[in-house]
């Protein structure tokens, strides 16, 4: 009887502490791993002080449970870590993305904002005579003219023209190339929208570049440009 008084609390202490284990778990205001961990170790060896002589509790399973629970405050503290490294990345990327302000950049597009110009980068791997066609947001095509391009890129400024010689308005027109070589084969042409970073986004994640008018991430810069004296692709005779 005297043992069965002595393991009785036991078993009761183990369920309180399970009890409270799991209502801390789905509070959101919780004592952290280290109070449990704490919790645990008490627990542990008050088990081990009060085990039944003629019974002894396994102390294997015990040192099992201690390392298991080790190993989950190890990890919750690296996935905090990780958090904290993840929040640095982003504070970082924002950071770098203010120096793009007021840069001329070009990022992967073929749809440029027309203001008082529109400007592509023309990119081919070869030399080639490039069909250009630039169409409206409706998807009329309002000029269409045949540049020449050396290999690397190119860049093409339109000045809102039409072949008619019409002046658009302002809006976002799309450029659209096929480039043929000296024996007439295909060459791809692929094309790049280029203008100045108005504005950051900081509140975005990750951040967004404003270039006229249209959003980009940090990632879709591909170069910076820098202004030059050399002249844009002319039309061919």
């Amino acid at each position: 009887m005297a043992v069965d008084t002595v393991v009785n609390p036991v078993v009761s202490g183990t369920s309180t502490v399970s009890s409270s284990s799991n209502s801390s778990s789905s509070s959101s205001s919780t004592t952290g791993i280290a109070d449990n961990f704490q919790t645990f170790l008490t627990l542990l060896t008050t088990q081990l002080q009060n085990q039944n002589p003629l019974d002894p509790l396994d102390t294997n399973q015990f040192t099992q449970q201690l390392v298991q629970f080790a190993g989950v405050e190890q990890q919750l503290k690296s996935n905090d870590q990780l958090k904290s490294l993840v929040d640095l990345g982003k504070a970082t990327e924002a950071t770098q993305a203010l120096i793009y302000v007021g840069n001329n950049v070009a990022v992967d597009g073929s749809t440029a904002q027309f203001k008082t110009s529109a400007t592509w980068n023309l990119l081919a791997d070869k030399d080639s005579t490039a069909t250009v066609n630039i169409t409206n947001s409706a998807g009329n095509v309002v000029y269409t003219g045949k540049y020449t391009l050396k290999s690397g890129n190119g860049t093409f400024v339109w000045d809102g023209k039409g072949n008619d010689g019409v002046q658009y308005p302002e809006g976002a027109y799309t450029l659209t190339a096929t480039g043929k070589d000296d024996n007439g084969r295909d060459v791809a042409v692929s094309t790049e929208v280029q203008g100045i970073v108005d504005s950051v986004d900081l509140s975005a994640s990750p951040a967004l570049l404003s270039i006229n008018g249209t959003n980009y991430t940090v990632d879709k810069i591909k170069r910076v440009v820098r202004p030059t004296t050399t002249p844009p692709t002319t039309p061919t005779t």
